[in-house]
């Protein structure tokens, strides 16, 4: 699927993830090298690192409207391309911007979603430095206010999945850094790092329009935004991943890097209860262990809807409120992954939290 107004197809995409670091001996020994620990600043590193490989920014959460909790996703990708920062030509990709839109619809059942791609600049695409400005085209994502008082707003519409909406999501926790100080491990090399922070918690108001008509919606929300030059390692062919708000105010961050026959060859995440510290998980004490299979119509991957979850702040299960929330990004990305509105309950069965799980390398193994 083109984008018309820049000229950027899937194809242009895949070669430019093809053409391999080889072609560029800086950008090959940054991969190598990996990212390194360092103090993050905000508000600077709220905004782009277009010195990296690759960044996103990922909004999900839930929305009441009309008594059916909703969820809905926004995320931003920037991702440097092969193309050097100073090529003399300004048509010269030398950054991309991708974005994934999608609205977990509960009164129908169904998942509603939408992508775009197109390179930085032109006043179409853009991932601003020094805050947090991110768009592609009339999709948005901008944060302003203190570091410690963040108010975000995120819009997004598509006449061919027939949704929008336009919300305003406000902190009411700190900044939760993950890993070691925003410093988080991805495997278990030196380097296969990124850098990583998250918002869980908060409190989100707007408008959310479904086939024409418009509601007034509130509900919560999680931000992500991770960076990094570091390549998955050779063994991982996806990931699984939940970020839960818990109903407690608390957070609980989860995943695992996979191998083909199912392994885990790297996990981590975090806990945070209310008004604590945040605690982070040691990669041998978390496991996920699948349980029941949904296999898509679409691509034929069995994908695993419900987890029995064990974390050091305890075992929980995951549970997702629709089967069938797996998202073909070919046209953008290249992937097909899940990701998707889910519960997380207790050992007694009792729920105590709600968020996404995320599922890649299903469909076929992840490339980055």
């Amino acid at each position: 699927m083109p984008d018309h107004a820049t000229g950027i197809t899937r194809r242009h995409w895949l070669t430019f993830a093809a053409s391999g670091a080889a072609c560029r001996p800086a950008l090959a020994q940054a991969i190598a090298e990996g990212v390194h620990p360092r103090p993050l600043r905000f508000p600077a590193d709220f905004g782009a690192h277009p010195d990296t490989r690759t960044e996103w920014w990922y909004v999900t959460g839930t929305l009441a409207a009309t008594g059916v909790a909703h969820g809905f996703q926004i995320t931003f990708f920037r991702s440097r391309s092969e193309v050097p920062a100073d090529h003399p030509s300004r048509f010269a990709a030398s950054q991309l911007v991708f974005a994934h839109a999608a609205l977990t619809d509960m009164t129908q059942g169904r998942l509603r979603h939408d992508q775009r791609i197109a390179r930085a600049g032109f006043g179409i695409a853009q991932a601003a430095q020094g805050d947090t400005a991110v768009s592609l085209r009339d999709w948005r994502l901008q944060r302003d206010g203190p570091a410690s008082q963040s108010r975000y707003r995120a819009q997004a519409s598509s006449d061919s999945a027939g949704f929008a909406f336009d919300l305003a999501l406000a902190a009411t926790q700190p900044l939760l850094l993950q890993g070691d100080a925003g410093y988080s491990r991805k495997g278990p090399r030196p380097g296969q790092a990124s850098h990583y922070y998250s918002e869980p918690q908060l409190a989100v108001d707007g408008t959310l329009v479904l086939d024409g008509r418009s509601s007034a919606v509130r509900g919560t929300a999680w931000l992500d935004h991770e960076w990094s030059d570091t390549l998955l390692d050779p063994q991982a062919v996806g990931w699984d991943w939940v970020g839960m708000n818990l109903a407690d105010g608390g957070a609980l961050t989860a995943f695992r890097l996979r191998r083909a026959d199912g392994s885990a060859l790297w996990a981590g995440g975090s806990f945070r209860a209310p008004g604590q510290a945040v605690k982070s998980f040691e990669p041998g004490a978390v496991t996920f262990t699948p349980g029941r299979i949904w296999t898509s119509p679409g691509s034929r991957a069995a994908y695993p809807v419900e987890w029995t979850l064990a974390t050091p702040a305890g075992r929980f299960r995951v549970k997702a409120l629709l089967d069938n929330q797996e998202l073909d990004s070919r046209a953008s990305t290249g992937s097909i992954y899940w990701e998707g509105l889910s519960e997380l309950l207790d050992e007694r069965g009792q729920r105590v939290g709600r968020g996404y799980l995320e599922m890649t390398g299903y469909a076929g193994a992840l490339r980055l």
